[in-house]
Parts: structure tokens; sequence; C-alpha cells
């Protein structure tokens, strides 16, 4: 009875602990105006200026030349002037979003003007003397999660979306930043209600000043409470899996083009990027150093890294140290590219590779390299051992390579799932609320009380609210946003 009487005040402490968060982010939320410019720096046609906050509209009519901007309706664009008391510093179109219809939920204004950079900054220096304040890298994404326009999983997607640059990691952070991730998480914490409910039951009865306790009546079928808990770890288990996927398309495949010297890896590089990046030479050992460059194959990034050509021994000590840079590279890569020259190796040479690749838990294509000046009974042998064949000089079977790339990343999985973790902070509360839930099996196989079970299944809840910001702390906000551009 001790033991559950200081687990019921641990458990009070942290419900405390938690509303002091809600309270110390209300404390943050701050409607004093705020600018910032929101297209990127530089000389350009036209630039965007933006405000939120309190009076943002008042403000800029007061600048502003032109209708009675504070007489206008939400979603308007009016054309004018901005005047800095009598100078004329630009013509303009002046948008206006009033709460809460904006992104911030705030009365919002973006001023258009010509994107000369002197322009922009006298614009903004003029609004600031005015009464508004610089704003703080992501502060319009913080206040719209704030003023609950977004959850935190949708404002960490805004920054995703600004940053992908290619189609899979355009699609992955819109699906995200339209609460797709977010519906997810919400009925996997629905579903955590449920079992919560089940046992809080369970602890109402314990608590009545009744003739019998816990261990003489179970409140409770734990087998069924036992079902209901492995069924919710199959979808978290399937997110946690996805992180693979999604790391894959946010960041990109670290692959290593290896192989021995002379092997056609820096031609390979070239041919995949269609340009001259490595030194190409004949003469072995001419890349001392690795060479990275992304390489985007269908939507996807790869890293591709030429690395120094491996030997047992050399007598040269800088390329022994490009070789040892290579075995680093190795053990770090997601995928290796092994490149064989087919015009000096034997059959026999070629299969003594393969056993050692054979070992490596990383992915490894094996690549025949100068097709166009091998044996044909060498490609006739090598057809038949998965090896894919091609001339990277003469950019024969490209096509086959980057097949074999994709394959390794499992694309297809893109458009057979809704939901993929792409963000190595839900990655890592998922597994902790996968952990709390494997702990409530735990306790139920060791007939631990329903206070106890009940604690874990708060702790699964309390990582489910971390993704979405409904648990959260100033410090993890300040981290998350200010990652963000200015102006966003």
């Amino acid at each position: 009875m001790l033991q559950a009487n200081t687990y019921r005040f641990a458990v009070k402490l942290h419900i405390f602990a938690c509303k002091l968060n809600y309270s110390l982010l209300e404390n943050v939320r701050q409607e004093d105006p705020i600018i910032a410019l929101a297209t990127p720096p530089g000389s350009s046609a036209i630039a965007v200026v933006r405000l939120s906050g309190m009076g943002v509209i008042e403000l800029v009519n007061q600048v502003f030349l032109g209708k009675d901007l504070t007489q206008q309706t939400s979603h308007t664009i009016h054309f004018g002037t901005i005047h800095d008391n009598k100078r004329l510093l630009d013509e303009v179109l002046v948008s206006i979003f009033r709460a809460p219809k904006s992104f911030t939920q705030e009365d919002a204004v973006e001023i258009s003007c010509h994107g000369s950079n002197f322009v922009v900054q006298q614009i903004i220096q003029l609004l600031v003397r005015r009464g508004a304040r610089l704003a703080k890298p992501g502060e319009f994404t913080m206040r719209a999660f704030l003023n609950g326009r977004l959850d935190l999983a949708q404002a960490e997607a805004v920054a995703d979306l600004i940053a992908a640059d290619s189609a899979a990691a355009h699609r992955a952070a819109l699906q995200q930043m339209r609460g797709g991730f977010s519906s997810k998480i919400r009925q996997l914490k629905k579903q955590l209600i449920h079992l919560a409910s089940m046992l809080e039951l369970a602890l109402d009865f314990s608590e009545e000043d009744l003739d019998f306790s816990e261990e003489d009546v179970d409140f409770i079928d734990k087998t069924a409470l036992k079902t209901l808990v492995q069924e919710l770890l199959i979808p978290i288990t399937q997110l946690i899996q996805s992180f693979q996927l999604g790391n894959v398309i946010k960041n990109g495949v670290s692959t290593v083009i290896a192989g021995k010297p002379n092997a056609g890896k820096s031609t390979l590089l070239n041919a995949m990027l269609n340009e001259e990046k490595a030194i190409v030479s004949h003469i072995p050992g001419t890349t001392r150093d690795f060479i990275e460059a992304e390489v985007n194959i269908e939507g996807v990034h790869f890293r591709c890294i030429d690395t120094a050509g491996l030997r047992d021994q050399t007598d040269d000590p800088v390329e022994a140290i490009g070789i040892a840079r290579t075995k680093e590279q190795l053990q770090k890569a997601a995928i290796v590219i092994y490149l064989f020259d087919l015009t000096t190796e034997t059959l026999f040479s070629i299969r003594q590779t393969n056993l050692r690749l054979a070992s490596s838990e990383v992915p490894c294509i094996k690549v025949g390299n100068k097709m166009d000046a091998a044996p044909p009974d060498l490609l006739q042998a090598l057809q038949q051992e998965d090896f894919v064949l091609i001339s990277a000089a003469q950019q024969q079977n490209l096509h086959l390579l980057n097949s074999r790339l994709l394959a390794c990343v499992s694309l297809d999985r893109l458009s057979k799932t809704d939901t993929i973790v792409v963000n190595a902070r839900h990655h890592d509360s998922l597994n902790k609320c996968k952990k709390a839930l494997e702990d409530v099996l735990e306790g139920i196989e060791s007939n631990l009380t329903h206070e106890l079970l009940a604690q874990d299944l708060r702790s699964a809840r309390y990582y489910l609210g971390e993704i979405t910001g409904e648990v959260t702390t100033e410090e993890l906000l300040g981290n998350l946003f200010a990652k963000f551009c200015i102006g966003k």
C-alpha cells in the first residue's frame, strides 16, 4: 500500500509539472508586432516584408498612402506607396490578413515591394521605428503553433517543406504539414486513453473505503489489456520502422563507391553527375581522399562518395591515409557500390572479393565496369551472379545501376503507406512510447498493481504528446524554431 501511495504521489507531481509547462508557454505568447523579410535576401524583382501581431494593420497604415487599410476586409490586396514622412520609399502591394484567418492566427500584413536591398531595409527600419520588433528565426511559425494553428509536428514540417529539394522530400513534408502524421498520432493517443481509462476505473475502486482490496478483486481483465497493448504496438512499431525510409527521403543515402585502384570509380561518379567532378587518370591511386557529391535519382538524393582505391599494400604514405579513410567511409555507408575492372580482373579474383563483401551488413551492389572491353565469357558468367554490368566511360547501362540503387531504399513504400516518420525527434519519442508499452506488458506478466501499469500508460501518452507539442518546454521550442529561417 505504501508503494502504491508513493507512485500515486509521483504521478500527481508529474501532472503538476506538465500543467506548469503549459502555463510557462502561455507566458511566452507575445502579441507585439514582429517584422521580417519573408523572401531570400539579395536583389530580386520583388521582395515580401511580413508583419504579424497586435496592431500591425494600423502600424502599416501610418506609412501607407492609398486606401485606409484599417477599413479593409481580410484577404485583400491594395496598391499604394510607402512614405517615411514626406519621403517616398517605394510603390507596393499590401496584403491584409485579419485574425484568426492568417498563418499565425494574428492580424498579419505582407508588403510586396521592389527587391532592392536598400528599399527592403528602408521599409523594415521605418516600421521598426514605428513600433515593430525584428522577428526571431521561426517566430511566425512558433506563433502559429502557440495559437493553435499548427501542432508541433506540422510546424516542423514547414521547415522540411522549405528545405525539400526532391519530389519525395516535398511529398513527405507536405503530407505531414497537412496533418497526416498528426492524425495518426491522435488515433494512437485515443487508443491509449481507452486503455488508461480501464485502469483508472480499477484505481478508483481500489481507493474507495470498501471491505476488499485490489488483491482481492481484479476489476480489469488483464488478458484483454495485454491483447490491446500488443495491438497498439503494431502501428507504433511500423512508424518506427518507417523512419529508415523517411531519413533517406529527408537526408539522402550515403553511397560509397569503392573498388581497387583504376577500377573507374571517379569516372562513374562523373557519369552519374554528368560533370567532371572528380579527376580521372589512367594512373592508379589518383584519388587520395574521398570526394562527395549528390545525385538525384527519381526524387531520392544519393550522397555518392568517390573513395581512394583499395589494395592490400602501398608504399605511398598519402595513399595509405586515403585507403584508411575509404575503410572509415565503408563503415558509415548505407549502400556500397563495389566496382570491378573487367579488363584486369579474373572470374576467380572477383569471386574471392565477393566472399569478403558477403560478410558485410551494408547492402552492396556489385558492378562490373568497362563491359565494352571485357572478355565475353566473363560477361556471360557475371550475368548469372547478380552483377550490374556497365561502362562508366561510355555511360552504358547506368539506368540499371540507378534502378538497383532505388531498389535498395525501397522507395515504392512511400506510395503504399500513409504515414512516414522523417524527423529524428519523432522517432525518439515513438521509441520511448514503445518502451513504455513494453513495460506494461512486462508488468502484466509480473502481476504488478494497477497503479504501476497506469503509470507506464501515462508515460506512453506523454511521449506521444511530445510529438505534437501537447507536452513541451520553452527550451525545446527555442531549439526547434531557432533552426528555422527568419521570416518563417
